[in-house]
């Protein structure tokens, strides 16, 4: 799939899980494209090298920086933030997030990662954004034009205890953006619509 368009961790249920085969994925009756809604008019929040769209009426969770008091208390050694962007219903039921971490914790490399394809193909890479025992619904490869190419971003749309998840991934000098939007599976035939846009929203910058 190719878009075009300017410059998806509490259901993160482990960093490895188990392969779940992309061709056992339930097939979707329509393409990605018109599962998702237009969030132009939502808040855009900026984060550290991404941007991500708020669906409306979500509150922001995100840790305050305090960059002072890490440092205090834990020297050069300062604990990295667990999200880089959290946000909740009010209710606190459905969640979208983004987390931040170095691809060499994801995939041994000597190499640094430019790209989620170096991770590995849409289906190596369930491996690592899929856990184990989730029932896999779709698994996308996508392709966002930017100034100085193309960047690849994979998408996973999956459930696992009850919970339904929609996950955007992707890769830029060394680190890998991973967005996420969850919801009980009660809730995501109301709201799948909405939590799977803003998942599909984030941008690395």
């Amino acid at each position: 799939m190719l878009l075009t368009g300017s410059a998806p961790f509490t259901f993160f249920f482990s960093h490895l899980s188990l392969f779940i085969p992309i061709s056992n994925a339930q097939t979707k009756s329509s393409s990605l494209l018109s599962d998702i809604a237009n969030t132009k008019s939502w808040f855009q929040f900026y984060g550290d090298g991404f941007s991500i769209r708020v669906p409306p009426e979500f509150e922001d969770l995100t840790e305050p920086e305090d960059y002072n008091a890490g440092l205090s208390l834990y020297g050069d050694k300062a604990k990295p933030k667990k999200f880089a962007a959290r946000f909740a219903s009010s209710d606190g039921s459905e969640v979208l997030s983004v987390i931040i971490r170095p691809s060499n914790q994801l995939k041994i490399t000597f190499l640094e990662a430019k790209d989620i394809t170096d991770l590995g193909s849409l289906k190596e890479a369930a491996k690592i954004f899929v856990p184990a025992g989730s029932t896999l619904y779709s698994g996308r490869s996508i392709k966002i034009k930017e100034d100085e190419g193309f960047r690849t971003y994979y998408f996973y749309e999956f459930a696992r205890d009850e919970q339904h998840v929609a996950l955007v991934a992707a890769v830029n000098s060394g680190k890998a953006f991973i967005a996420g939007a969850t919801a009980p599976e009660s809730k995501w035939t109301n709201d799948g619509l909405k939590l799977r846009s803003a998942a599909v929203s984030m941008t690395v910058l």
